[in-house]
C-alpha cells in the first residue's frame, strides 16, 4: 500500500467566510521510592455564524497522489529540487504503521522512536506528523524576514501543526545560529537540530542567514519565537522587547490571549510596541464568551450576596482565559484573582487558609469543568487513607489539613454554564475505550476536560500514572516519564527513585524488542509538535535506542473527516477515510470542526484561524509600512496602517471607566494580584483587605 501524501494548498484555506456561513448552520455536536499511592496533581456560548466562521478558516485542501511525489523532492536543504514557494509546507507523511497494527488499535497515534523517527498510526495521524519537519527553506524565509523586521512571535501550544512546526525549527535554527556565531563558525547555515530553545540573555550575535536570504543578519539571544501557555506568551512578549528591542509582536492565538499580551507589555512600559493578531476578524473563544454574558454576572452578584447573607467573605477565582473586560467587570462587582491551571489549585489553597476555610467561599469561573475538577481532587483526598493530616501539610499545603480541605471544599461554589468547545467534547465512549483498550497507558488530561476523562487520569495518577494539569504539566509529565525510561534498565515495569520523587515506569514490548511508553493525550492535539520535538530531544541526548512513546489521540471516529473539495458538502459523512485509500483528512466533524457528539476531541478551531499564510500576510504589511515609512509615501503608508489596525488585539476598555476606575486599570488588577501570590506564595495585603471589606457590605 501506497502511503497517502498529503499535500496543503495554502491559498485555499483562507475560504470566504460569509459563502460557507449558511453551509455550516448546525450545532457543535447536537514520596520517593515508597510504594504508597501518589496523587499526581501539579499545585504549583458560541452562535451558529461564530462556528462557521472558524470552521471556514480551519478547514484544509489535502490530497494524495502518487504523481505528486515528485514535489517532495524540493525538500532538501539547499535547493536542488527546484524553487519552493516559501509560503507553502509541501509535506510528505512518514511512513505508516502497518495495516493489522492500525486496525488493532481504537485511536490514531504517533510512535516517536530513536533517530528522530516517527511512525503515524491512522490517517489523523499522519495529517498531524505531515508537517512536523517543514522544508529548509520555509524555515529560512520566515527566520531571515522575523529578523529583518525585528519582529517577535509569541505563539500558544495549540497552533496548527503546518504552523508549530516551522515555528519549532525557527527555534532551533536560531540557536544553532547563535552556537555557530560563538565558536566562531563558518556560515551560519544552520541546519534546524539544534536545541530548540535559544540563549536566554541579552545582547545579538552576528552570524549569517544561509539558504541565499537576506545575507548577514543580527541574531538576538533571546529566541524571536517562542510557544508556551498563555499567561507566559505576555512574559515572552516583555522579554523580546527588553532584549531583542523588537519593533513589534505577533500573538497567535485567540483574541484574549493577544488582549493580555498587550496588557502585560504595557504594565511593563512596552505599550508603544504595537501586538499583531493573526486575523482582522474576531479570533474567539467560547470559554471566554461565556464569561461575558448578563448570567455571567448575575451569577457573581448572587456569589457575594449569598455569601454575606451566610456571614462569610468571598472570592471570585477566575480562570487567566478570559477578557479584559470580563476581568474589569468582575473586580467592579467583588474581589477578583485570576488564575491558571497550574496554579489554581495552590491558589484556593492558600487563600482559604489566609482568609478562613471556615469563612471564605470561593466563587470559581468560568469553566464549569475545571471547578468541578477541583472539587474531584479534593474528594479524592479527602476519601482516600493514604493522604494523612501530615501528607497533606507535606504534599499540598503546609496550613492544611483534612478537616480544613473538608471546609474548602464545601465553600467552592462553580459557575455551572462555562466550557470550551474543544475539552467538553471527550466524552463516555472515549473513556470507556480509554479503560478497555489502553490499561497499560499513562493518561494525561487537562483540568478544562469533563469530568469522565478527568477521573480516569486522576485516578492514574494515585500510581503516577497520569497526570492531571495545564498544558505545560502535561508535557513535563512526558518529558518526565520518557526521561526516566531512557535512564533506567529494560524492563516491562519497575518502580525509580528520583529528586522529583520517582514514580512507575510502565512499559510494553513491541515485536521489534523495544519498548514503548504509551501517553493518553487528554487535551487539544496542537500540543503534539511539543511533545515530540521533547521526546526526541530526550531520546537522542540520552543515547537510548530500545526505547520509543507512542502519543495517543483520544479521538472518535467522528472527530475526523476526510477532504472534499466540494464547498458545499460540508455536511458530508464523518467516517474516518480507511487506510488503504489516498484521502486526506482533516481534524473535525461536520458540526464542529474538531469535536464529535460521540466524544472524542481534535482540535480547536479558532486557534485553528492562526496559519502560516497570515503570518507571512502579517510580515509583508509591517514590511511594507516600514518601507513607505522611509520613502514618505503617504497613500501607501496609510493603507497598510489601516490593514495593520484591523490586526491589533480587541480594545474595548480604551478611555472608559467602571465605577470611576480606569477600565483597563481594573481589567488588569486579578492578573496583577496573581503575579503578587505566585511572587510571594501569599496574597497581596490589598486583595486581602478588599475581601475583608466587601465581606463586612450589606447584600445588595
Amino acid at each position: 500500500m501506497n502511503n497517502p501524501l498529503l499535500l496543503r494548498s495554502s491559498t485555499l484555506v483562507r475560504r470566504t467566510l460569509s459563502r460557507r456561513a449558511d453551509a455550516c448552520r448546525r450545532p457543535v455536536g447536537g514520596g520517593g521510592g515508597s510504594s504508597r499511592r501518589r496523587l499526581n496533581v501539579n499545585v504549583g456560548g458560541y452562535d451558529d455564524d461564530d462556528i462557521a466562521t472558524a470552521v471556514a478558516f480551519h478547514r484544509r485542501t489535502l490530497s494524495s497522489s502518487s504523481s505528486s511525489s515528485s514535489s517532495t523532492a524540493a525538500r532538501g536543504v539547499g535547493g536542488g529540487g527546484g524553487a519552493v514557494n516559501p509560503r507553502k509546507t509541501t509535506a510528505t507523511a512518514p511512513p505508516s504503521a502497518p495495516v493489522a497494527q492500525q486496525a488493532s488499535s481504537p485511536f490514531p497515534s504517533l510512535i516517536v522512536g530513536p533517530d528522530r523517527s516517527l511512525t503515524p498510526l491512522g490517517p489523523f495521524a499522519s495529517a498531524q506528523a505531515s508537517y512536523l519537519d517543514p522544508p529548509n527553506d520555509v524555515v529560512v524565509d520566515l527566520l531571515d524576514r522575523l529578523l529583518e523586521l525585528n519582529v517577535g512571535i509569541v505563539a500558544h501550544y495549540y497552533m496548527d501543526v503546518e504552523l508549530q512546526g516551522v515555528l519549532h525549527a525557527i527555534a532551533r535554527r536560531q540557536a544553532e545560529m547563535l552556537r555557530i556565531a560563538r565558536d566562531g563558525g563558518g556560515d551560519g547555515d544552520g541546519d534546524g537540530d539544534g536545541d530548540g530553545g535559544g540563549t536566554r540573555g541579552e545582547g545579538t550575535t552576528d552570524s549569517i542567514m544561509g539558504g541565499g536570504g537576506g545575507g548577514r543578519r543580527r541574531v538576538p539571544e533571546y529566541p524571536v519565537v517562542t510557544i508556551a501557555d498563555s499567561l507566559k506568551m505576555g512574559d515572552d512578549a516583555v522579554r523580546m522587547c527588553e532584549y531583542n528591542s523588537a519593533s513589534s509582536i505577533i500573538c497567535l492565538g485567540v483574541d484574549f490571549m493577544s488582549e493580555s499580551v498587550m496588557a502585560i507589555m504595557g504594565r511593563n512600559g512596552h505599550g508603544h510596541v504595537p501586538v499583531y493578531r493573526a486575523a482582522s476578524r474576531g479570533i474567539g473563544c467560547s470559554l471566554a464568551e461565556s464569561a461575558e454574558s448578563d448570567g455571567y454576572r448575575a451569577w457573581l452578584v448572587k456569589c457575594a450576596n449569598d455569601g454575606r447573607t451566610l456571614g462569610k467573605k468571598s472570592l471570585h477565582v477566575i480562570y487567566i482565559n478570559t477578557s479584559l473586560e470580563t476581568k474589569a467587570v468582575s473586580s467592579s462587582l467583588m474581589p477578583t484573582i485570576t488564575c491558571t491551571s497550574s496554579n489554581v489549585l495552590q491558589t484556593i489553597l492558600q487563600a482559604s487558609s489566609q482568609l478562613g476555610p471556615d469563612v471564605l467561599r470561593v466563587c470559581y469561573g468560568p469553566d464549569t469543568y475545571m471547578g468541578e475538577n477541583l472539587i474531584s481532587l479534593l474528594d479524592a483526598v479527602l476519601e482516600s487513607s493514604d493522604w494523612s493530616d501530615e501528607r497533606i501539610r507535606d504534599e499540598m499545603h503546609p496550613e492544611h489539613d483534612r478537616s480544613t480541605l473538608r471546609m474548602l471544599r464545601d465553600n467552592i461554589v462553580v459557575y455551572p454554564h462555562g466550557n470550551c468547545v474543544v475539552h467538553h467534547m471527550f466524552g463516555s465512549s472515549v473513556v470507556d475505550a480509554v479503560i478497555r483498550d489502553y490499561p497499560d497507558a499513562y493518561v494525561t488530561a487537562h483540568l478544562e476536560v469533563p469530568g469522565e476523562m478527568f477521573q480516569i487520569a486522576l485516578r492514574r495518577s494515585h500510581d503516577d500514572m497520569g497526570v492531571v494539569g495545564s498544558t505545560s504539566n502535561i508535557l513535563n509529565f512526558i518529558e518526565r516519564k520518557v526521561g526516566e525510561a531512557a535512564a533506567s534498565a529494560p524492563h516491562s515495569r519497575e518502580d525509580v527513585g528520583g529528586e522529583d520523587g520517582g514514580g512507575t515506569i510502565m512499559t510494553t514490548t513491541t515485536p521489534t524488542g523495544r519498548r514503548r511508553l504509551r501517553f493518553i493525550l487528554g487535551t487539544e492535539a496542537g500540543m503534539v509538535t511539543s511533545i515530540v520535538r521533547s521526546v526526541q530531544d530526550i531520546l537522542e541526548s540520552s543515547g537510548c535506542r530500545d526505547l520509543e512513546a507512542e502519543i495517543v489521540f483520544p479521538v472518535s471516529s467522528e472527530a475526523v473527516m476526510g477532504v472534499d473539495d466540494d464547498d458545499d458538502d460540508l455536511g458530508m459523512s464523518t467516517a474516518i477515510a480507511s487506510t488503504t485509500n489516498a484521502l486526506g483528512v482533516v481534524p473535525g466533524s461536520a458540526g464542529g470542526e474538531g469535536c464529535s457528539a460521540a466524544g472524542g476531541c481534535a482540535t480547536c478551531p479558532f486557534m485553528k484561524m492562526n496559519d502560516l499564510d497570515a503570518v507571512h500576510d502579517l510580515i509583508d504589511m509591517i514590511g511594507r509600512l516600514r518601507m513607505s515609512s522611509s520613502s514618505s509615501s503617504s497613500s501607501s503608508n496609510a493603507r497598510d496602517e489601516l490593514r495593520l489596525s484591523e490586526h491589533l488585539p480587541p480594545n474595548r476598555l480604551s478611555g472608559k471607566y467602571i465605577n470611576g476606575r480606569d477600565a483597563i486599570e481594573l481589567g488588569t488588577e486579578p492578573i496583577v494580584y496573581m503575579r503578587e501570590f505566585m511572587k510571594g506564595r501569599m496574597l497581596s495585603k490589598e486583595l486581602v483587605e478588599r475581601v475583608e471589606r466587601a465581606g463586612r457590605m450589606s447584600p445588595q
